[in-house]
């Protein structure tokens, strides 16, 4: 199993630093949520895990070794990526789509394999897409299309999967859907997976391990239950609210208010 980490991570744009010295350890065959406020640097916190983004300072480690000494294609046999909103070409079909996540294990003169196929009807078949295989991406729905893309990296066959916001514009229904196939899939497969997430009462509800981002650092992590509290919704999202257990999960809930005062601010949740 791939174990991924930052050591003394340092990321900006140009003279504006976003994440400084940072030190994150992703837990192995766990779901973990970042959470922080707009403009926090998850995404680019997400995107420099990835590789897709060149730290200003320090490593990001990928089973022991610095990410940005590997050749590409090793990275993308480990790590797998979905970008917030990802965009697809016209007329492209679901099954076309998925089967790009075959790409890394592509060698130029390499026909397609009975592997890449086997590969690629499980990550259909998994994520309930495997009926809308001939269909254009363009005609899914937004819940149909994200599994789609979800499908595009499991059939990449890596241990770790990141997800920048994989609940971005879809409604109640299509958002819990697609959170309940991550967590199946961690369940099942034993992927890592890490995802940044704007809803706290989805991510204490989902995670095993949650980081939230402060001030350009990590101010928290851990499990949702240890350290989702009033004073870190105030500090980290500058929100008054009541924290209080979920009724059918048990894990914290959020509930704000404009006013008043929170009545568990000096608790912390235990179960």
């Amino acid at each position: 199993m791939q174990t991924l980490t930052a050591k003394d991570l340092t990321l900006g744009y140009g003279d504006s630093i976003i994440i400084d010295d940072l030190n994150l350890e992703i837990p192995k065959g766990e779901i973990t949520v970042l959470i922080g406020g707009n403009g926090c640097g998850k995404s680019t916190l997400l995107r420099s895990l990835a590789r897709l983004m060149k730290p200003k300072d320090g490593d990001v480690v990928l089973n022991g070794e610095d990410i940005a000494k590997m050749p590409t294609k090793d990275v993308a046999k480990k790590l797998a990526i979905l970008p917030q909103s990802p965009t697809t070409p016209e007329g492209l079909t679901v099954k076309e789509l998925v089967k790009q996540g075959r790409h890394p294990y592509r060698g130029f003169l390499k026909q397609w394999s009975a592997e890449d196929e086997k590969a690629v009807n499980h990550a259909l078949e998994v994520t309930n897409i495997h009926d809308l295989q001939d269909r254009s991406v363009d005609s899914l729905s937004g819940g149909q299309r994200q599994r789609a893309w979800i499908a595009m990296t499991l059939a990449q066959d890596t241990d770790l999967i990141l997800l920048d916001e994989p609940t971005t514009y879809l409604d109640m229904t299509h958002q819990i859907d697609v959170l309940d196939l991550l967590f199946e899939l961690n369940e099942k497969e034993k992927r890592t997976i890490v995802m940044v997430l704007h809803d706290i009462n989805l991510a204490s509800r989902y995670a095993h391990h949650i980081v939230a981002i402060k001030n350009k650092k990590v101010y928290a992590q851990g499990k949702p239950e240890e350290i989702i509290n009033c004073n870190l919704v105030h500090d980290v999202f500058d929100m008054k609210c009541d924290v209080m257990y979920d009724p059918m999960f048990g894990t914290p809930m959020c509930i704000p208010h404009g006013r008043g005062r929170c009545i568990f601010a000096n608790q912390t949740l235990k179960q």
